[in-house]
């Protein structure tokens, strides 16, 4: 592996730089800003790579310049981008880029004769002789010649020529799409944030920028995108796919699940607690229906409830309780609360429901620990239940002050309400304390499912796809 510097007054430029010497086979190390206002490109490629890159040139250098797509693709992208920054005195945001390229793209489209999917606007309108032209694509410079040189050509040499020629052009047109998401990168690099002198390359710009907008503490993020640049083989950072593949592999291995607990040769005790409006009862109900119905096996279910505060609550559980035949008992005191474990101690499990408490009521988060601590031949389960929606600094502050209370795992509800789960993914990976389930709408009893690693990431990177 040979590593090169390239030095120019702009990223783009000193990626062209390393292009034009190079080839499209190296792979971008890091970039980072000279204290003389200049951008350093640092690229690696290996030896065989080189060697075919010095012999193509060679050979690009014989031939007629105007035949050589990339070059032309190149000087089209490149100018389109010089012209509009120098037309703005700030360089555009990373959104702005995409725009700006569009009559690039088009005029890629025209070469490689491949009309564009979505034909690019423009701000002014679009003429009907223009519309015209855009969809209409021009003959490539490659086939005008095959149809040159073959004109005497049999019509079964046509044939075995075309997949080629289609080849070439796609992995042509392939090759330039990547070069031009790494241009538009190069803008989002030029104008980012200082990160406390952690480069991110923009092979990473993409990925960072989706798991930054997930909600993943700053101080997470960075740990994780340094991971990912130490131990990430350097060949897999040329494709955006195996780039996406490899940071949810590293974020799923940091989140911990805990497997649920089917087994009946012990009681199973599950203690709810949480702040206020976060969905408590309903979480209950749902266990309570999926342990004694859902599973392959009908498991006995008891379900205790200390919830005499809020009006409708009991009334809720008792509606429950009442459809799918379960015992209930309603507690007031510890003395009570220890009788009816008692009384429920036929049940494979036993579903504790609490009042809700705001992390700074101390005399309501005393009481409860009364409970937790009334039986000491009782093992009960403590799970702390947050809504998906709050803030990781609230989420935060709410584990540490119910962590006095002996936390054993967390479920989080209302995932159907966000689009933002690095909330969730930063306290599990923070407290270290497994999360086992998740709630994604009110429906009873289907909204709940099992916690998983997978689940978690997917929704993070891709959003929440319910079955």
């Amino acid at each position: 592996m040979k590593l090169f510097t390239f030095t120019a007054e702009t990223g783009a430029q000193a990626l062209a730089e390393a292009k034009k010497e190079l080839g499209d086979e190296f792979s971008i190390i890091a970039q980072k800003k000279l204290s003389d206002g200049n951008y350093e490109v640092s690229v690696a490629i290996s030896e065989e790579d080189l060697k075919e890159a010095k012999t193509k040139q060679q050979q690009d250098d014989l031939k007629p310049k105007t035949n050589n797509i990339a070059e032309r693709l190149e000087l089209i992208a490149q100018k389109e981008i010089e012209r509009k920054r120098i037309a703005q005195s700030m360089p555009p945001l990373p959104e702005d880029v995409s725009l700006q390229l569009s009559d690039a793209v088009r005029q890629i489209s025209q070469i490689a004769g491949v009309a564009p999917k979505t034909p690019a606007k423009s701000p002014y309108g679009t003429p009907k002789d223009s519309a015209q032209k855009e969809t209409t694509p021009t003959t490539p410079p490659k086939q005008i010649e095959s149809k040159k040189e073959d004109k005497d050509s049999s019509p079964q040499k046509k044939k075995e020529s075309q997949p080629d020629d289609l080849r070439l052009i796609r992995g042509e047109i392939d090759r330039l799409n990547d070069r031009l998401k790494l241009i538009q990168n190069m803008f989002w690099e030029e104008r980012g944030p200082k990160r406390d002198g952690l480069i991110i390359p923009h092979e990473f710009a993409e990925i960072y920028r989706i798991t930054k907008a997930s909600g993943i503490a700053k101080e997470h993020l960075e740990k994780i995108m340094q991971l990912t640049l130490e131990l990430m083989p350097i060949k897999m950072r040329e494709n955006s796919v195996l780039i996406k593949r490899y940071f949810r592999e590293v974020l799923r291995k940091m989140v911990v699940a805990r497997a649920e607990n089917l087994s009946s040769n012990a009681k199973n005790i599950m203690m709810l607690v949480g702040p206020t409006g976060v969905g408590k009862t309903t979480t209950l109900a749902k266990l309570a229906a999926r342990y004694s119905r859902l599973l392959n096996k009908n498991y006995k279910v008891g379900i205790i409830t200390l919830d005499t505060y809020r009006i409708g609550a009991v009334d809720q559980l008792m509606f429950y309780a009442k459809k799918m035949k379960l015992s209930i008992d309603t507690v007031v005191d510890t003395e009570e609360f220890v009788n009816a474990l008692d009384s429920l101690k036929y049940c494979d499990y036993i579903l504790i429901d609490t009042v809700g408490s705001s992390q700074h009521d101390r005399a309501k988060l005393e009481s409860l620990k009364s409970f937790v601590n009334a039986d000491p031949n009782a093992k009960i389960d403590v799970s702390l239940v947050m809504s998906a929606t709050t803030k990781y600094e609230d989420l935060k502050d709410i584990y540490h002050t119910f962590s006095t209370l002996g936390i054993d795992t967390l479920v989080f509800t209302k995932l159907d309400e966000t689009h933002s789960y690095g909330n969730i993914f930063s306290l599990i990976y923070e407290t270290k304390k497994p999360v086992s389930y998740f709630s994604v709408g009110q429906e009873v009893p289907n909204d709940l499912s099992v916690a998983t690693s997978d689940f978690l990431i997917d929704c993070l990177l891709d959003g929440l796809v319910k079955a």
